[in-house]
């Protein structure tokens, strides 16, 4: 099997020696301007905190877009925390009023939107040493090289920790609007009073993966939390013991999603967006080509060579849609689903499948509103479409070589990337957009009722029943 990207990164998949995996997260939308929020009522220590979180980023990627990360900021004359802006994570620990103390900006920049990161920020002012007095860690491992580098005075209170001081988690904290989180977020966790390091919250598997421990016993201290996201009727509770409980704002059950460091699915790929430039939302799982956007479709974050997998598009705006399977990705001048041998568009408006710029009677129609099944045998080389849970052409996707009701494709090591991606597009100049679940929101973003279908593994929430032999796509069904 093969991966686009360095979908592994940041613990996707595998459990370390502790055996401890983490089964969810919750999915910040900037658009819904998502965030949380809670106002300490009684001062702890504000010149040592450690904030530590497992993240992966949503449509991040533009250089002048600013996202608010979910580690907490304080509300203040100005933005205390930490934020992904220009692709490269930015401090800030403590504003004089004139100038800031503690400010740094890391040169690396953060573009991947299908690994999980590990972020901790420790803060104690009272080391001796500047450099000491805060430290960032990605993946275990100390973050030393900075573009902007200064460091808070020695035994700095900061404002963090204190009575009155309003926190958010996901929104800037300067007037809390304006800059929000466009991530999925899991195990939040905030320590006051101790300066803990990495190995804390995560440690390295047999695979050579950072992946995370259980941090529930760990000591939080006066204004400390751990927020999980197991209760999905209460997103901001608190498991640390502290009743130190976030108010949550524009955040819905839908958005805890089962997507997290131990097991990471599939997303929509915003870096495969070269044309008419469709816009991704609500995790990567909602793509949207704009009027202007004719002939374009974009595709999955994960290439798959082998083995049989399955994924439902809910189709939102109904246009000219296509939905099917890419051998190569969109960019260059191939924008249509289905230009190429390698490539398969179930088309919206008549049924037809387009492959290698032939257009061929197959199925129903469908709309806004239809759900698309995608069953993809590569052990057989076969292709199968259900709209609404009925497989079109009479499919039958357990048929095996025989391919019953199948459209046949090239094997994965005849097509040019040597695999598949999922694919989804239009082929007007009218905006479609499609949300898609490769297993983690059987909600579709909150528009359906979840049907509560897995797959053989035990993986996924589909509406429809998934295909025996048909598997979620991801790091779990992949192996790590």
């Amino acid at each position: 099997m093969v991966f686009q990207n360095n979908v592994l990164a940041g613990g996707a998949g595998g459990s370390g020696t502790t055996g401890y995996t983490i089964g969810q997260s919750i999915r910040f939308n900037s658009d819904d301007s998502a965030y949380m929020h809670r106002t300490p009522s009684s001062s702890g220590n504000r010149k040592t905190f450690t904030s530590s979180c497992w993240v992966k980023l949503g449509d991040a990627l533009d250089s002048s877009f600013s996202c608010a990360l979910p580690m907490p900021t304080v509300a203040q004359t100005a933005s205390y925390g930490m934020y992904l802006s220009g692709n490269d994570i930015q401090i800030f620990i403590y504003y004089t009023g004139s100038a800031w103390q503690g400010q740094l900006y890391t040169n690396r920049k953060f573009r991947d939107p299908s690994a999980w990161f590990h972020f901790v920020l420790v803060v104690d002012t009272t080391q001796a040493v500047p450099t000491e007095r805060v430290r960032f860690y990605i993946n275990g491992t100390r973050e030393t090289d900075w573009q902007i580098e200064n460091y808070p005075n020695q035994n700095q209170d900061t404002d963090w920790n204190n009575s009155g001081e309003k926190m958010g988690i996901g929104v800037n904290a300067n007037g809390f609007g304006g800059s929000f989180g466009e991530y999925y977020a899991a195990e939040m966790v905030y320590i006051d009073g101790t300066a803990y390091g990495p190995e804390n919250f995560g440690e390295t598997n047999s695979s050579g993966i950072w992946v995370p421990k259980d941090v529930s016993g760990l000591s939080f201290g006066t204004n400390g939390f751990y927020i999980d996201g197991r209760d999905s009727s209460d997103l901001g509770d608190d498991e640390s013991g502290q009743g130190n409980d976030f108010t949550v704002v524009n955040l819905a059950s839908h958005d805890q999603v089962s997507d997290s460091p131990s097991n990471n699915f599939a997303v929509m790929n915003p870096l495969d967006n070269y044309y008419f430039g469709s816009t991704f939302s609500e995790g990567n799982l909602q793509v949207t080509t704009p009027n202007s956007a004719v002939y374009t479709f974009n595709t999955s974050s994960i290439l798959v060579s082998s083995g049989k997998w399955y994924v439902e598009f809910e189709v939102h705006h109904y246009d000219s849609n296509l939905i099917g399977v890419a051998g190569q990705a969109s960019g260059g001048t191939t924008h249509v689903l289905g230009t190429k041998n390698d490539q398969v568009g179930y088309y919206a408006p008549d049924g037809s499948y387009y492959k290698n710029n032939s257009q061929t009677s197959y199925g129903n129609s469908y709309g806004a509103g239809d759900i698309i099944g995608v069953a993809l045998d590569l052990d057989n080389s076969k292709l199968y479409f259900s709209k609404n849970g009925t497989f079109q052409n009479s499919g039958v996707p357990t048929s095996g070589a025989t391919g019953t009701g199948a459209i046949s494709i090239p094997a994965p090591s005849a097509t040019v990337d040597g695999g598949y991606r999922f694919a989804c597009g239009e082929f007007s100049n009218n905006y479609a957009s499609h949300n898609i679940n490769f297993g983690q929101d059987g909600t579709f973003n909150g528009n359906v009722t979840a049907g509560g279908n897995s797959d053989g593994n035990g993986h996924g929430n589909f509406k429809y029943s998934v295909p025996s032999g048909y598997l979620a796509l991801c790091t779990k069904n992949l192996g790590s």
